[in-house]
């Protein structure tokens, strides 16, 4: 099995070795790269190479610069998507997000874990888990989703917070760890 597999399946791989992973990577790295380094006013350059990058995206959308992906291809975004200046969605697992969500500056999507064990982790081995964000969602400045959480349809996630487990539909969410304040 190779360690492309591994990952797909949920298992512990390497990506640090392997040429597959590394190509991959090093393409989206170069694509993030060209993305970021197109004069802001060329809108139809940005939304054209975005398109290259994501696996999926709706019609409206705008990422502003600068944007960077792991692979990019495990990204689905739908229609009426907003994120500000330095969006980082590190993609070794699925990253779904549904239509009318809105993402401001500074935030980290994660899918990636990293063995407890010291001995894994010196190997550079990981494992990787989806994340899901649902419809009508408003993700403040400087948040951090980490693996495996889902974000539920009309969620407001507070400035500063760090989501580290799954937050109810029609919540009003914030803290580190991000906790529901309030039900809508």
């Amino acid at each position: 099995m190779t360690e492309k597999q591994k990952r797909e399946n949920g298992e512990i791989y390497n990506p640090n070795y392997d040429e597959e992973l590394r190509a991959e990577m090093i393409k989206a790295q170069d694509l993030c790269f060209d993305y970021n380094n197109i004069r802001p006013s060329k809108m139809e350059e940005r939304a054209a190479l975005i398109r290259g990058i994501v696996g999926k995206i709706g019609k409206n959308f705008l990422i502003e610069q600068p944007f960077m992906c792991d692979y990019g291809y495990n990204i689905e975004i739908g229609e009426n998507f907003y994120s500000n200046h330095n969006l980082i969605i590190l993609d070794a697992a699925k990253v779904i997000i549904g239509n009318n969500v809105f993402i401001a500056p500074n935030c980290g999507i994660y899918t990636a874990h990293h063995p407890i064990d010291v001995v894994q982790r010196n190997k550079g081995l990981e494992y990787a888990s989806p994340v899901k964000i649902g419809n009508n969602v408003w993700i403040g400045g400087n948040v951090t989703i980490l693996p495996g959480v889902a974000i539920g349809d009309n969620c407001t996630i507070g400035a500063g917070s760090v989501v580290t487990k799954s937050i109810p539909a029609n919540s009003i969410a914030y803290g580190n760890p991000c906790k529901v304040a309030r039900t809508l």
